[in-house]
């Protein structure tokens, strides 16, 4: 398991009619329901900015993408420095599990578009793998993005 430590941010929160809340998502540049897995996804996002130093401009946020004939979103993407993808991201609401379940949507995501690592978080626990020459590794710590 990878441990996270995510740094202070003042995010910007709203409420609107019915008592919704909103978060300013800094990377899509707009307002997003406040899930309790938007949440963990904007935590880790600071959590990549801040800490492990990834540029902003190579992180994607919530992109459809094609697996077969279904429509699918990922959660992050980031892409390396020659802009290919480079680490999926999978977030889960904190009370969610990381089971089974968790790791082979992200397999299955990694199918559509394969990448080196592979993470999945539920704010509390993280797990990360590596693409080794038959299957993927677990690692104990994210890689720096200069690394």
């Amino acid at each position: 398991m990878i441990k996270i430590y995510y740094p202070h941010h003042p995010f910007k929160i709203k409420e609107e009619q019915e008592g919704k809340e909103y978060i300013f998502d800094e990377l899509r540049k707009s307002w997003v329901s406040l899930t309790e897995e938007e949440w963990v996804r904007q935590n880790f996002i600071q959590y990549l900015l801040q800490v492990k130093k990834y540029p902003a401009s190579y992180i994607a946020v919530e992109r459809k993408m094609k697996l077969g004939e279904l429509s699918k979103r990922f959660d992050l993407l980031v892409f390396d420095k020659a802009a290919k993808p480079w680490m999926m991201i999978e977030c889960k609401a904190m009370h969610r599990q990381l089971d089974k379940t968790v790791l082979w949507q992200a397999l299955h995501y990694n199918i559509a578009i394969p990448v080196k690592y592979l993470v999945v978080t539920n704010g509390q626990q993280c797990h990360g793998y590596v693409k080794a020459i038959l299957d993927f590794e677990e690692i104990s710590a994210l890689p720096g993005y200069n690394d």
